[in-house]
């Protein structure tokens, strides 16, 4: 059988379209290539937004500053020095923006003015941190990325 350009054309076409849909079905059915990019129930998370900018409005307006500074022994959070760190209640909820299944909260709970996460609980890359705690029914948020 004689082929020509007509038919070679849409053989041609047929394989590119067998090669695409290949590549499509792969990257939807493995694990690999898994990423979830979003959190959990966002909606239902945005609807505090207000309370959100508020918070952070208030951390913004703060003389002494919350610090986030990555060490090599893990991530050391400073609140500030002038507050009783014994009334300061709240969490740090860590985000991995590249794999949801590292996502982590800890509880604020401090012995001194300073929280040390153990480098051994964080894998390297980037980290989106967000700080939610409150101090003498005040509220404050700090948001902070850093790379390990």
């Amino acid at each position: 059988m004689k082929v020509n350009w007509g038919t070679g054309i849409v053989i041609a076409f047929g394989l590119f379209m067998t090669f695409i849909l290949y590549f499509v079905f792969k990257v939807q059915s493995d694990s690999q290539y898994d990423h979830e990019m979003v959190t959990e129930e966002y909606y239902k998370k945005e609807l505090g937004f207000q309370q959100q900018l508020d918070k952070s409005q208030h951390a913004y307006d703060l003389k002494e500053k919350l610090t986030v500074t990555s060490q090599n022994g893990g991530i050391l959070i400073s609140f500030p020095k002038t507050f009783d760190y014994t009334k300061i209640k709240g969490k740090v909820s860590f985000y991995r923006p590249s794999n949801q299944k590292l996502d982590f909260e800890k509880t604020i709970s401090l012995s001194s003015s300073n929280l040390l996460i153990p480098k051994t609980d964080l894998v390297g890359g980037r980290w989106d941190i967000t700080i939610d705690w409150e101090y003498e029914g005040v509220g404050y948020l700090n948001k902070q990325q850093v790379n390990l």
